[in-house]
């Protein structure tokens, strides 16, 4: 069937206005390369930039996105106006149209060789939730949390892509009641909505990122499922930090959306009752706080739309803390928000919260009962952020299902 032309209608998620990146393969061609999201199509950019005789072309013909992401902001801006005079003017139309591939025939790939990975706990509302359970009658957020985003270093390896299966960890655990821990399968696996922000270029050892600087590192967003053995986490986090209840998977949506594409989708931060140190006093800084609408589905069922607007801590301040002390940014680090949850119950971003720690069951359409994920659960977490005039800038779904434990 041939495409239309344009490609996407106006008000398509995926249209002209959004244009993400992704890396496929097909069928007839196993080779991974770069694709552009428009509509229910993908552009296959590489041949179509060599027959435009693109000066980017070499940055375009690559397996993952890194080359891309580390030539910088100014080639970013011009290869995105590229694309979209590729998709919209009628003299390109017999070039790109044979490269455009009916998405369901896509395979999509991890976008972009991951560097670091950090993971931030930033939602006051989460937060607040969690030490509620953990620390009934004592005060919700530990001391230090209003002055500074508090996060921890990841394990890049375990980044896997939207689709792949997460196979349920084991590992120690203290079971109530219990002086001794014991080994086994997760008994409390969930999962944690969050959105996540692709770094393009690095920085020199030592030299900090300003809040000014977030649009010249930070490539695009994606969405991320940060999986947790809630388990395995309550008994390893003393004195320490996520360790192995957090390590064995972290989905990825297999879309970067560029920042561009979220120009309309800036708003004001949440106020604050704390005045942020220097470095992170972004009152007058820009950018702001991103208004995605997000919604997580377990079994094709939605239990949450929890609202990113609602986050106490920005992005360009996360970028801002972790680069502080000196740390250097690398082409491919990733950073994720933390759990998004907003003040409603329904805005929960995680079991343990819409459960209150497995209080609170969670009735299925087929009248099945969780509290936390069972074998053969499937949990998918979309979103979207305002476009211009009146459209949807979509930032496609990351999905995963639990495979029992193996060996």
């Amino acid at each position: 069937m041939t495409a239309p032309w344009p490609p996407a209608p106006a008000d398509h998620p995926f249209g002209i206005h959004n244009l993400p990146y992704g890396i496929l393969t097909t069928t007839e061609d196993p080779a991974r390369r770069i694709g552009v999201a428009i509509g229910d199509h993908v552009l296959d950019v590489s041949p179509v930039a060599q027959a435009t005789r693109s000066d980017h072309a070499v940055l375009l013909d690559a397996p993952n996105l890194n080359p891309l992401m580390a030539a910088g902001r100014s080639v970013w801006t011009t290869v995105r106006a590229e694309i979209t005079a590729w998709l919209t003017d009628p003299d390109y139309r017999d070039i790109v149209r044979p490269r455009l591939i009916p998405r369901r025939n896509a395979r999509l790939h991890l976008p972009f060789e991951v560097g670091d990975y950090v993971d931030f706990y930033s939602s006051e509302h989460h937060a607040g939730n969690v030490g509620s359970i953990f620390r009934p009658g004592g005060p919700p957020l530990p001391p230090n949390w209003k002055h500074l985003p508090i996060g921890y270093h990841g394990r890049s390896g375990t980044v896997v892509v939207s689709g792949t299966d997460i196979v349920r960890p084991s590992g120690q655990r203290l079971v109530p009641g219990e002086s001794l821990p014991a080994y086994g399968p997760c008994l409390r696996l969930d999962i944690e909505a969050e959105v996540g922000f692709v770094v393009g270029t690095g920085t020199r050892f030592g030299d900090p990122v300003p809040l000014g600087a977030f649009r010249d590192h930070v490539f695009g967003v994606c969405l991320v499922n940060d999986w947790s053995a809630r388990d395995i986490q309550a008994w390893e986090t003393v004195p320490l930090g996520p360790f192995l209840a957090k390590s064995f998977a972290t989905s990825v949506s297999p879309w970067v959306v560029p920042l561009d594409a979220l120009a309309h989708a800036w708003v004001d931060p949440p106020a604050r009752d704390v005045d942020p140190l220097p470095y992170l006093d972004d009152r007058k800084a820009e950018p702001g706080a991103l208004d995605l609408e997000i919604e997580v589905a377990l079994n094709h069922h939605t239990i949450s739309r929890p609202p990113f607007r609602t986050m106490y801590w920005t992005a360009a301040q996360q970028l801002a803390h972790m680069t502080v002390n000196g740390a250097s940014l690398r082409t491919g680090d990733l950073y994720a928000s933390g759990t998004v949850s907003g003040p409603r119950a329904d805005q929960r971003g995680c079991l343990l919260e819409l459960t209150w720690n497995g209080r609170d069951m969670i009735e299925l359409p087929d009248g099945s009962l969780r509290t936390f994920l069972e074998d053969g659960d499937e949990v998918a977490i979309t979103a979207s952020a305002p476009g211009p005039d009146g459209t949807r800038v979509g930032l496609g779904e990351v999905t995963g299902r639990v495979v029992p434990t193996r060996g």
